[in-house]
């Protein structure tokens, strides 16, 4: 309970009683009580630290981990000391040979493991006297929740208490209070996953949380701080999950180091980018890790029990109100996730203080249910239409209705009309496509829609298919563009929404993946010669494109082995 609210509790009974000034009085020695500390001693808690004599070990890893200069400071903080009794030399220099090591290597004081598990673990910010009124939960300086109480610190026992200096409270307890990582932490800890770990950690940043430091003034034209306090952030996890914060729970499948390596060597190839594009060598070594650890983190929260036997959804996962609406795949959703096969058999389950490490030195998760996605772009969708020629600008967007034979037929419900622009013109339409990997084979496809999608009266015209053909554009190693020409003629179905193959397991050299800029444009050109508008339209309905990775297992297409590629 907070002290404020036992404050505001106990003079509310006190004003409604009878005797008001009686209990009033008795409110405020309630009040005290709570605040029942020994009287200020001079001198801050440093001083008090290094003069008591039967905390100096304790006192020795401060000294030596710099410590001492903050807990001599301004700033407030309550210190949880144990006494050599229960904190060892030995123990101490183990400790501080451990601080000097990582701290020769160039660890950050805020990353070394002695700060963060020892130092951090016995220190929060502000004061927190106890009494017989205390049962709170306090946020130790490296983020750990701790139950305080009149008589201990979780399940330290307080030796002393409320000793008060100028800036804290000093308490000593009978042990080390016990450090348990949390998801995050523990990746760090086990040494067979320190190649996850290091990867997530070098998006780790420390920022100053100026509202809890200590202004000293302003040097060229800059806030000094005499006492500074540092936050942690790292920008991954605000996508992937707070992994490392102590009020949320999360599980998370982690990679043993030999199934990391295997799979950065795997995935690496589809992130070829070519020679033309900024950073490539650092897009294809994120990127490509990235793809390992997408859809690894599971929040509990939005996982209860019994549905995750059932399903598990990853943090990486889009709504099912997204996805019903955009019409998605439901990538990072993993079925059965327990069962012989899902992801998390023969998975090590490690209990943390914010949920669980699922330890796999056999990674279960499947790059078709993560990453590795089909490529679907609506061809109503603007940002994708490079450009429409012999056409009728602006192109027009048709929707289709709840009470047509087509609806929910048709990707999104719409679909785009691209009509000639003169009754003797072909139309010909760009389509830019995003996200493309190279080294992945992929089965393109394009959608076409019947005009009864939207007219039901129009007859004639759909009778009417439409003939056209297709180049694909894309860049090769160097960043020059290539097209591969199609030269084969399809034909759509005008009766009725027609899936059209324009190349089986095509490869592309490079990747676009992430770029701003999508490298790969798909053409479709209309070919009805002026003798053939009788019998053929010249309007193109397109529902969509798509790029789906080819299944080497399935039986293949004969309408795309007699397509007849050139350069």
């Amino acid at each position: 309970m907070k002290i404020k609210n036992i404050y505001n509790k106990v003079c509310v009974v006190a004003v409604v009683a009878a005797g008001a000034l009686l209990l009033s009085t008795s409110c405020k020695d309630e009040w005290n009580d709570h605040y029942d500390v020994s009287s200020v001693d001079n001198g801050t808690l440093w001083q008090a630290i290094s003069n008591q004599g039967n905390i100096s070990n304790f006192t020795r890893v401060v000294k030596a981990c710099g410590y001492d200069a903050m807990l001599d400071g301004s700033q407030t903080f309550s210190v949880f000391a144990p006494t050599d009794d229960y904190f060892t030399s030995a123990q101490a220099d183990s400790l501080i040979a451990v601080y000097q090591t990582q701290a020769s290597s160039g660890v950050k004081p805020d990353d070394n493991s002695v700060v963060r598990q020892f130092l951090q673990n016995h220190i929060s910010l502000y004061k927190h006297p106890v009494s017989s009124l205390s049962n709170d939960s306090i946020t130790m300086m490296n983020g750990k929740y701790e139950i305080l109480t009149q008589s201990a610190i979780g399940n330290c026992q307080l030796k002393t208490a409320n000793s008060l200096y100028s800036n804290g409270v000093l308490f000593t307890i009978d042990r080390q209070i016990p450090y348990f990582p949390n998801v995050f932490e523990y990746l760090g800890l086990d040494t067979q996953l320190d190649s996850v770990y290091q990867f997530l950690n070098a998006f780790s940043q420390y920022e100053i949380n100026e509202s809890k430091s200590v202004p000293g003034g302003i040097v060229d034209g800059r806030t000094v701080y005499l006492d500074s306090v540092m936050d942690f952030h790292n920008t991954l996890f605000n996508t992937l999950g707070q992994i490392n914060t102590e009020d949320s729970t999360y599980w998370m499948v982690a990679p043993t180091n030999d199934e990391w390596n295997r799979m950065v060597a795997e995935y690496e190839p589809y992130f070829n980018y070519d020679a033309a594009v900024n950073k490539r060598d650092s897009m294809q070594f994120v990127n490509s890790r990235l793809a390992i650890i997408g859809g690894t983190v599971f929040s509990r929260t939005q996982n209860p029990d019994v549905a995750f036997r059932d399903s598990a959804v990853s943090t990486s996962a889009s709504s099912y109100a997204v996805r019903r609406i955009l019409d998605l795949e439901p990538y990072y959703v993993y079925y059965k996730p327990f069962e012989a096969g899902g992801i998390f058999s023969g998975t090590e389950g490690i209990t943390c203080s914010n949920g669980e490490v699922r330890k796999a030195a056999s990674f279960g998760i499947d790059k078709h249910d993560t990453f590795l996605q089909t490529i679907k772009v609506e061809g109503e969708a603007v940002r994708y239409q490079d450009s429409v020629l012999n056409a009728v600008d602006p192109i027009t967007v048709r929707e289709v209705t709840t009470d047509n034979p087509f609806y929910d037929r048709v990707s999104g419900n719409s679909f785009v009309e691209i009509v000639p622009k003169t009754s003797s013109t072909n139309p010909e339409v760009f389509y830019k496509i995003p996200n493309v990997l190279s080294n992945v084979k992929y089965d393109i496809y394009a959608v076409f829609v019947p005009v009864l999608a939207y007219d039901t009266l129009a007859v004639e015209e759909a009778a009417k298919p439409v003939i056209f053909r297709t180049n694909l554009l894309y860049n090769d190693k160097n960043g020059k563009s290539q097209t591969k020409h199609f030269t084969k003629n399809l034909t759509t179905n005008p009766a009725d929404i027609d899936t059209l193959l324009i190349v089986e397991a095509f490869e592309f050299p490079t990747c676009s993946y992430a770029l701003q800029d999508p490298q790969v444009t798909v053409q479709l050109l209309v070919r009805v010669g002026t003798t053939q508008t009788a019998t053929y339209s010249r309007t193109m309905r397109i529902d969509c494109l798509i790029l789906k990775p080819h299944d080497d297992n399935a039986v293949e297409d004969e309408s795309a082995k007699n397509n007849n590629i050139t350069n």
